[in-house]
């Protein structure tokens, strides 16, 4: 019996943690985190500034975009971008690919990275 209780109470926990870490998503407050990359990144395909697009990020090879000069540590990284892949590099961006190109320093804020990631997610499609 005992064992079924603590089972009970994993599981429950896990989907309480799970509940939670959905919650933190929100792709309102996501657009408002974007302001601080529109500076330098587009939506839209093809549109490039000072990086590439975001246009079709999620799934694609870090440094494949068509139509942008990537850096030679960004080329040779091997990241697909997918959700943890994306937190990993906006929280730290030049510790993930230490030479890149990408000046951001990172956004400290877990929620603001699973906000962002839910934004781009919802306008990158």
């Amino acid at each position: 019996m005992k064992t079924s209780g603590i089972a009970s109470l994993l599981i429950a926990g896990a989907l309480a943690l799970a509940g939670q870490s959905a919650l933190a998503q929100d792709a309102a407050k996501g657009e408002k985190v974007y302001k601080k990359c529109k500076a330098c990144h587009a939506l839209e395909a093809g549109k490039k500034k000072v990086g590439p697009s975001l246009a079709g990020i999620f799934g694609r090879t870090a440094g494949t975009a068509e139509g942008f000069k990537f850096s030679k540590a960004m080329k040779e990284s091997g990241i697909v971008w997918d959700d943890k892949t994306m937190d990993e590099f906006l929280a730290k961006p030049k510790k993930v690919i230490p030479k890149t190109r990408m000046a951001f320093p990172g956004l400290k804020k877990e929620a603001d990275r699973a906000n962002l990631i839910a934004y781009l997610k919802a306008n990158t499609q």
